[in-house]
């Protein structure tokens, strides 16, 4: 299983960026997928996550309202739109499949994708 993530970039504060993650492999539409993200000298921490039939989504709280999670299953993509980004989103964002456990845990996850920086000026 691959995990390929994209779409990171330098924005402005209050504007938007749409990130992406392609997964090959063994199935994907099974899977509940999540959004991760890390800044500098800290813990991997959630962001989103959704689960295979994409009915459900759950999100941290510090980014409900401005963050979407979503999923198209025929392409075996994952989708994560980020609107009203602030500074303190700046953080390499990860996406990954989860095996089992907690959703907002990141040991849950077995497949990560490489990560898509996301800096954002104040």
């Amino acid at each position: 299983v691959q995990l390929q993530a994209s779409g990171g970039g330098l924005v402005q504060a209050g504007g938007s960026l749409r990130l992406s993650c392609v997964v090959s492999g063994r199935t994907f539409s099974s899977n509940i997928m999540g959004w991760f993200r890390q800044a500098p000298g800290k813990e991997r921490e959630f962001v989103a996550a959704i689960t295979w039939s994409g009915s459900s989504t759950y999100y941290a709280d510090s980014v409900k309202g401005r963050f979407t999670i979503s999923r198209d299953n025929a392409k075996n993509t994952v989708f994560l739109q980020m609107n009203s980004l602030k500074p303190e989103d700046t953080a390499v964002y990860y996406c990954g499949r989860l095996l089992r456990g907690g959703l907002r845990t990141a040991g849950s996850y077995d497949y990560w994708g490489q990560g898509t920086l996301v800096t954002v000026s104040s």
